[in-house]
């Protein structure tokens, strides 16, 4: 179809119930009603005329609507036009959202982060073997039908390359990005590859497991990406304090997705031999990690907020305190459920103390 033909459009002579879901700079995402009686509502996929070349839309929107034969990727209606600021066409519409919207402090647990994964990994598989690679798993672009996950679909094509294809390093979502995409130099060429997806699955998993990216960017500049790199080339035997609450099952999926060298990177696959393994170690202490977040804000300089986080810290290092002491009650049945026990009132002090220990010489060293 010539792009010439695109009709032209205003949404609300065809379209009742317009609402604003989601926006960025250069896209916007309503949901709609058609006007027909009986029709349901749609999402709008609208993108910016003065951010969007006209070829790019349509590769978008045939990309999608190719896609969307399969039961986890979002559906492409036939039903594309353009405004006066901007080229639209329709999806169906997501009914809880995206997954950055249901995904809390403490993760989405063992069970809902494997139907995510599994279901994920089933759509970039298909895409693979069709030699496409997405480009941009993320929270945002996983849509979700229910709130236990057992329906999600993946959304936004809008990267989406063929497999080999040189294309330049712009905007990416750092805490995503593989290895030789964060070290390439901005608007210098890459090579696209499956790897790329098989990677930011990886960290899709970590992310809906802990709440927490492992790491902000995966080059030398970063502690945490120092740590896991050391580990998996065996030069220590320490877990990395963010991985400790996983299984050696898990920790074992996570080498072969999270490897840094793409040749050597397991494709996305890999998942289905672990989805009958447990995942997270069960009774976890929270207190490492509690002190590792906090190091992370004092180390990156940023005074304003260390207070605000460290008092957010605290607070959920007591709760979990809280919760164990009370799951022991219920077990035992010899302790008051009305009181808080003074042993764990005591723990709960004592680490605390340690905490604020910790955060004295993080603030020294931040002035």
């Amino acid at each position: 179809m010539k792009t010439a033909e695109l009709p032209r459009v205003e949404v609300e002579r065809q379209y009742s119930d317009v609402r604003l879901l989601a926006e960025s700079s250069s896209v916007q995402v309503f949901s709609a009603r058609r006007l027909q009686p009986g029709a349901s509502c749609v999402a709008l996929k609208c993108l910016h005329k003065d951010t969007t070349k006209k070829k790019d839309f349509f590769k978008e929107f045939c990309l999608n609507y190719y896609l969307g034969l399969h039961p986890n990727i979002i559906t492409c209606f036939d039903e594309k036009f353009q405004t006066s600021s901007s080229y639209v066409f329709a999806q169906e519409l997501a009914p809880s959202g995206d997954l950055s919207q249901l995904l809390g402090e403490d993760g989405l647990g063992d069970a809902r982060t494997k139907r995510v994964a599994e279901q994920i990994a089933f759509a970039l598989e298909f895409m693979h073997r069709k030699n496409l690679v997405h480009r941009d798993v993320c929270l945002e672009n996983i849509l979700v039908f229910d709130r236990e996950l057992s329906r999600v679909k993946l959304g936004d094509f809008g990267s989406t390359q063929e497999v080999g294809a040189l294309v330049k390093k712009l905007k990416v979502r750092s805490p995503w990005a593989p290895p030789e995409v964060s070290v390439a130099v901005y608007n210098e060429g890459y090579h696209v590859h499956s790897g790329q997806d098989a990677w930011q699955l990886g960290i899709l998993i970590f992310l809906c497991l802990t709440g927490s990216h492992p790491w902000s960017s995966a080059d030398i500049t970063d502690r945490h990406y120092n740590s896991w790199v050391a580990w998996l080339k065996r030069k220590t035997t320490k877990v990395p304090l963010r991985f400790t609450c996983f299984t050696p099952r898990l920790l074992r999926l996570l080498r072969r997705l999270l490897e840094p060298k793409p040749e050597k990177r397991a494709g996305v696959k890999e998942v289905y031999k672990y989805l009958s393994d447990p995942w997270l170690v069960k009774d976890m202490n929270p207190f490492h990690s509690v002190l590792d977040n906090i190091g992370s804000v004092a180390l990156s300089g940023q005074k304003k907020p260390l207070l605000k986080h460290i008092e957010t810290m605290l607070a959920e290092l007591l709760r979990h305190h809280l919760h164990d002491s009370a799951a022991c009650d219920e077990r035992n049945q010899t302790r008051n459920l009305h009181s808080i026990p003074q042993d764990v009132v005591d723990s709960s002090n004592e680490d605390i103390s340690k905490s604020r220990s910790f955060l004295v010489h993080s603030q020294t060293s931040c002035t």
